[in-house]
Formats: C-alpha cells, structure tokens, sequence
C-alpha cells in the first residue's frame, strides 16, 4: 500500500452517514471516527487472507478519518489505538462476530428498495403492534417475521414497533443492552435483514417503528469510553452511566446519536422512532437534545418526502415532551402514558403493590380518559412526593396507551401476561378501553388472542460477574412487589424459549373469539369518523362512580358514538343523554358471539327528554352509534 492509496479526499454524498465506514466508489472505502482521547489511531482491515494496517489523518474536533483503496463491502475493520489496543467502529453499520469482534463495511446501495411510493402514515392513522424479533417467530430473525405480516394486516394494525434490535451480546436479549447503535443484531439478520423487512412491511401498507435506546449503552462491548467522553459521571441511571449531553466536548456526543436517529430514517426508511426511557436523558443545557433531535428527524422526513414520527417512552408526565417548540416544548409527536395502563391494570386486578400503590380509584381512570395523566401535580404515595404536570391540553393523539406492553409485562417476576391474571371478560374491557379511547393506542404481541406464553426477561451476558450482577438487580427490582416465588433465570435459554409465542393460537377456542373481537374493535375504529379522529374537543368523559360505568360521548360531522365502560361486579343501568336518534347497539363485550353471557344492553336505544337508559353486564362494555348511512350521507 503506497501513500497515493490513502487520502482524505472523497468525503460521502450527504444522504450518506458520514461516520463510520463510508463506501465510495472505485473500490475506495472512506472511514471517519470521533477518537479526541486518541493521539494517533489506525484503521485495520481484514480480507480473506490480508490484514492491513493504515494511519488515519487527524482533523478538527478530535475526529479522524481517511480513504482506503482496494476494499469492499464486506471486509473487516478495526480501530488501532497507539498502545496496540484494537476496537470495533462506534458507528459500526455490522458486527457479524458480536459486540467483542470486528466491524464489517456495508455498502448501503446495495438494497434494491421497493417502497420509492411509500410516504409514510399520519399520526392519527397509527395502530401500533410492538413485537421483540427474537421471540415473535421460532426462529427469531427479521427474515421471518415477513410471513406473518399478513396476520397482522388481517387484524388490522397499521404499524409494527420493533423491540431495539441495535447490537447486543450473545443472541437473546430484550434489545436494551445494545453496544452498537448503528449496527442491526447479527443473530436477527443484521442489516439486510432488517431492510428486506422495513421494505416488505411498507409494501403491504405498513409503517414501521424502531425502538432506540439514548439514556445509555449495553454494559458488555460497550467500546465508545475508549474513542471519546460519550459517557459523563454528572448523572446516574438505573441502566449504566448516563450519555453526555451537556458536558464538555458534547457538542459531538450529541451529533453521534442524531446521526444514528437519521441513519435509520434514511438508510432503513423507518418512519418513528421510539425514544426509550428519555427520564434517563439528562440534559441542562439551552437547547435540549429531546428537541434537537426531534426537529433534525422532522426536516430529513420533509426532505424524504415522508411522515416520519419521534414518539417517548417516559415516566416523567412531563407535558412539555410533546408540546410545540412555540410554546415552549421539545416538539416530539407523542409519548407513551403508563397513567393510563396503571389506572386501568389497578382496576382489573386489584393490585396495590410497587408502583400501582398510586393506583386502584375508579376516579384516575375517568381522569387518564378526560386528560391523559392521572398524576398532573398531585402527591404520589409510591414516589413521596408531587409528580407531573397537566395533559388537559394536550391532543389526544399526543399519547399512546395500551393495556400491555414489554415492558409492563416483561418486568413482572414471571413475565406473566394480562390474559394469565384475569378473565376473557376482563380482556375484552381492556380491549375497548384502548381501542375505543381517542388516544393512540399500542397493542403488545400476542395480546389479541391471549397469548399464554409469558415474556420474562432474558439476557445473554459472556461475563459471569455480569450475569450474576443482572440477577441480583431483579430481585431487587422486585422487592417493591412483594411477589412470592422464583425469578426465571434471565441467562438461562429456557428463559429466552418460554417467551416464543404460539400464533396457531388465535385459531383455536377462545383465543380464536378474542382475536375476532380485537378485528372487529379495529375495523369500528377505522370506518367511524367519531372513533377514528383523536382530537379532545370532540369527546366527553361522564363518570358514573357508584357504579363503576365510564361513558364516552365521541363525535366528528354527522357520526356520534357512545361507549359505555362498566368495570364492577353485578349488572348496573346508567341513564345518558343521547339527544334525537335513532341509535343502534354497534357491539357488546358480553355478547354471546364474544364469549359473554349474554346481552343486557337493548339492541336500539330509546330516546326521551329524560336521556336513554342503559343496562350492562358485570366487567363489559357496549358501543352505541348512528346508523352507519345517516352519517355517510350527512357527510357525502
């Protein structure tokens, strides 16, 4: 290798991420890394039977970078520091030997795409599916979900949210231990993989999400601390150290993770982010990242001609997360409120221990449904003191709801699902509660037949002191809970193949009922204007609580809907008013076809002055609408 091999001329096209290693043409790979605690860093490339060692050119900011000659995708590369130490690229595009092993160059025009009519979906069309690639099929990769994405469009969602597949150690992990946030897991599929499925989900009309983790790093192949301060002891999370945001020389720290969040909406074509656990983000600087980040994904969704969404897992009920940059927000499009889950889970368990000690009144959840956040500046017993702020002016469509998800399944002792604690009457309710909400909901695998299989949490470390030091946390992470018996072993594969999910299921019994009760709900939401739009000015909240009925008044133009929420024991008759009709039973939880004991509710509501009484069963819920053509023709 000569002089005239190595230049630093060549720098990639801008729709091209300009870290890492950056394939040119003429057999040229360009390779550029953030290294300001390095004096001198080398790239070492590895072909068939070649190992080449090339000094990199420093630059300004303490970055590095150089062309090489006679590469191509595929080969291996190293970074060499110069006391010999060797580590993998911080913006490794592929790591085909694990977190521990070498990077591989790729060449991101390789993939023929086939969505170039794809833009995107609006928020309010979002019905989210979130999934863990591991444990979604048997095999566990990328390449295989693709056949079942036909179930999904039969259920009638319209995006998945894939569980962070960046790359993390071993080949089982819920995805939060991921290393290299720019490379797709190995074991999955790695990056073709994961382009074949984005590419296959948009051409059946779905978006996809991707859950990225921002608030720290797996603890096991975590490199980025030799390269540079990307970690900062200012803060602590419960995870590992926290990233700097808003300490000295974050300036690049920053750049490194909203290149990442580009990366995916540019070279995967993902249309949302899901921003894990941003609580864990700390940044006190003027401009917070939350908002950086947010408005740099929005433009390069402008550029691309695409809706793509910035959406936040949080536990701070902070309303300032998705209000406008204008009005003093950080401008992402929503965020997940667990209010809503605890208010609803409290009710149809019973359960008061850990963090549901806040929860159990019927009140919360008439609340969760009238503003979003139950907590909006009130005492928290469970935290001991006040916590969040008002959502009451917030959009609905700003918060996504569910009944389950990972993470409220996941981090139980046993992983047990909803479907394992209550009845198939009580399933149903949560159904319609999230379904029929105005918010944006977000249904977890397997929830829309009763999936038996649990999701316990699983891991597979390399180190021993790791492994054991993850089994301690649980125990500890459950002492809040009280609950009794013994904690699956997260590094045992018998923990990882428990979770596998059984999708044969939902054509059998009563997980068949559900999953036709789950279409049904779908397809309501979808064709009824009243249900489908997600804005507040068009819902009402009446709270019945001696009785335990939640009613909801939805209406958009001429179509008017009302759901009745009963959460108690025993049957109980509620009286609302309904106005001119007619009005027509659209569904009923306890109906027989849905496995309930029948009928309370009358099949076509009678009016008068006096309002329209309502009967329902005991854990049920009942739909009422307009026919269906009065509104259609109002609206024509």
């Amino acid at each position: 290798m000569t002089d005239a091999d190595m230049t630093t001329e060549g720098g990639p096209p801008p729709w091209q991420l300009d870290l890492g290693a950056t394939c040119l043409d003429n057999g040229r790979t360009r390779f550029r890394v953030w290294a300001p605690k390095a004096d001198n860093l080398s790239v070492v490339l590895f072909s068939d039977e070649t190992r080449r060692t090339l000094p990199l050119k420093r630059e300004e900011k303490g970055y590095f970078s150089g062309t090489v000659g006679e590469t191509a995708a595929g080969d291996l590369f190293l970074y060499r520091f110069e006391d010999g130490t060797e580590r993998p690229d911080p913006a490794s595009r592929c790591q085909p030997r694990g977190v521990h092993g070498p990077s591989r160059i790729v060449d991101p025009r390789s993939h023929p795409w086939a969505d170039g009519k794809w833009q995107g979906l609006p928020l309010e069309d979002y019905l989210l599916y979130e999934l863990h690639v591991g444990t979604f099929t048997m095999e566990g990769t990328f390449s295989a979900v693709i056949p079942r994405l036909d179930d999904l469009v039969e259920l009638g969602v319209t995006a998945i949210e894939l569980m962070p597949v960046a790359q993390f150690p071993g080949e089982r992990n819920w995805g939060y231990d991921g290393a290299f946030p720019f490379a797709p897991q190995n074991s999955y599929g790695g990056p073709e993989g994961l382009k074949k499925l984005v590419d296959a989900c948009h051409r059946k009309g779905l978006a996809v999400a991707l859950d990225v983790v921002y608030n720290h790093l797996g603890p096991e192949g975590n490199y980025l601390g030799s390269f540079g301060p990307y970690f900062t002891d200012r803060y602590r999370t419960p995870w590992g150290e926290a990233i700097n945001f808003d300490g000295p020389e974050s300036d690049e720290v920053r750049r490194f993770f909203i290149s990442n969040a580009l990366y995916w909406v540019t070279e995967y074509h993902i249309d949302a982010l899901r921003l894990d656990a941003i609580h864990g983000i700390f940044d006190f600087s003027a401009r917070h990242i939350l908002q950086e980040l947010a408005e740099a994904v929005h433009r390069e969704g402008q550029r691309l001609g695409r809706t793509v969404l910035v959406i936040a897992e949080s536990s701070l009920n902070d309303a300032r997360t998705v209000t406008t940059v204008q009005c003093g927000g950080h401008g992402l499009d929503a965020q997940w409120n667990d209010d809503f889950h605890h208010a609803l889970h409290t009710l149809l368990t019973g359960e008061k221990s850990g963090y549901y000690l806040d929860f159990g009144d019927f009140s919360q959840l008439a609340k969760a449904f009238a503003e979003g956040f139950v907590y909006s500046g009130e005492y928290s017993p469970f935290r001991r003191r006040r916590h969040g702020s008002s959502s009451a002016n917030l959009p609905p469509s700003r918060l996504v709801v569910f009944s389950q998800n990972h993470d409220q399944v996941g981090n139980r002792m046993r992983g047990e699902r909803l479907s394992s604690r209550v009845s198939p009457d009580k399933l149903k309710l949560a159904a319609g509660a999230v379904l029929l909400s105005p918010f944006f909901p977000l249904l977890f695998m397997g929830e829309e037949y009763a999936e038996s299989a649990p999701f316990p949490y699983f891991i597979h470390h390399g180190d021993a002191g790791l492994i054991e030091a993850v089994r301690q946390g649980r125990k500890e992470e459950f002492a809040a809970f009280a609950w009794q018996g013994e904690i699956p072993d997260p590094q045992a594969k018998s923990t990882f193949m428990s979770a596998k999910i059984n999708p044969g299921q939902r054509r059998e019994g009563m997980h068949r009922t559900l999953f036709e009760f789950y279409r049904q709900l779908i397809r309501l939401r979808k064709e009824r204007p009243s249900l489908k739009t997600l804005r507040r000015e068009t819902t009402d909240v009446v709270s019945f609580p001696a009785g335990k009925v939640l009613a909801l008044r939805r209406h958009e133009g001429a179509d008017e809907t009302w759901v009745l929420f009963h959460f108690g024991d025993g049957e109980q008759t509620v009286t609302i008013a309904t106005g001119d009709g007619p009005w027509i039973r659209l569904l009923d939880s306890a109906a027989g076809e849905w496995g309930g004991s029948g009928t309370l509710a009358a099949g076509e509501l009678a009016v008068s002055a006096a309002g329209s009484k309502v009967r329902l069963g005991p854990w049920s819920f009942v739909l009422y609408g307009r026919p269906a053509e009065k509104f259609n023709g109002e609206n024509r």
